[in-house]
């Protein structure tokens, strides 16, 4: 009993001296600055990569804006890890932890599961070269593996992409296989439209290449005057009629329905009569003896 109630004394001398509280106070400061300075210094360094690619897009002598806009988000996001595993690191070494040993101990043990995370070495590897081969990038329109959307996101590891109705997709780079980017090329599309037999097809052929001239003007997503191919099919009473176009990567869609819409209403300003489908109804009872 009296040894142990001398241990009890000691450890609350312990406990209540001023140099264990000192080192304590100390100890807090130190850490909530390194934190504090480790936060401004993540959103001063996103802040300056984010500013001087920003000069770089806007430089005349860029002329990869995507490859830009995806190496700055790679960046911003290897900054923080940066600083905060260095953070964590000088964190432990304030309070007395060891943290060669430590790294020592952590090295070895990465070395034992090395042989267990061949997939995610391999994620890292194919990130690698999808940015350095600027296979894709950030604000790309791609299909990959089923998944269609817009790139929002293109890390070491996974590759994130936004679909149409809203899904977000999450694709680990090393389950990557067959890509089609649909935003480094120009556009192409085809827009078919259906007249009679018996319009007028020179006077059809004047008043769409007099609209399609005038578009250049009106749509700076083309890349020149839409171009009248003629006459496509004959199918009974429909002749099938085509206008090519080229525009910008991915803005065909609005074009194509600008297009439709008012070739649609210069042909009933001008009495040009276009193909509607027909129904046709039949009498079962005809024919029925009674």
């Amino acid at each position: 009993m009296e040894w142990n109630k001398k241990l009890m004394e000691r450890y609350w001398e312990k406990l209540t001296s001023d140099k264990l509280w000192e080192n304590v106070i100390d100890t807090s400061i130190e850490i909530v600055l390194i934190l504090l300075a480790s936060w401004i210094a993540v959103r001063m360094g996103k802040k300056l990569i984010k500013k001087l690619f920003l000069i770089r897009m806007r430089s005349p002598l860029n002329h990869s804006e995507r490859r830009q806009r995806t190496i700055s988000r790679l960046l911003q996001s290897v900054i923080s890890y940066v600083v905060y595993f260095s953070a964590i690191i000088a964190i432990l070494s304030s309070l007395n932890i060891k943290v060669a040993g430590l790294l020592a101990g952590a090295g070895i043990v990465g070395l034992a599961i090395g042989f267990g995370a061949q997939s995610l070495v391999k994620d890292v590897i194919t990130g690698f070269f999808i940015i350095f081969e600027d296979q894709f990038g950030v604000g790309d329109y791609i299909k990959i593996n089923g998944a269609e959307g817009t790139v929002v996101e293109i890390g070491l590891r996974t590759t994130k992409i936004n679909g149409g109705t809203g899904e977000q997709f999450i694709i680990p780079n090393g389950a990557i296989g067959e890509v089609v980017n649909y935003s480094v090329n120009n556009s192409k599309i085809f827009i078919d439209l259906q007249m009679t037999t018996d319009a007028d097809f020179e006077k059809a052929e004047t008043v769409i290449n007099q609209y399609l001239e005038s578009l250049p003007e009106k749509h700076k997503e083309l890349i020149a005057a839409p171009v009248f191919l003629g006459v496509q099919n004959v199918k009974g009473t429909e002749v099938t009629i085509r206008i090519a176009a080229e525009t910008l990567p991915q803005q065909q869609y609005g074009v194509a329905r600008s297009i439709r819409r008012d070739v649609t209403k210069l042909f009933e300003e001008h009495r040009i009569p276009m193909a509607h489908p027909k129904m046709m109804f039949y009498d079962k009872g005809e024919g029925r003896s009674e």
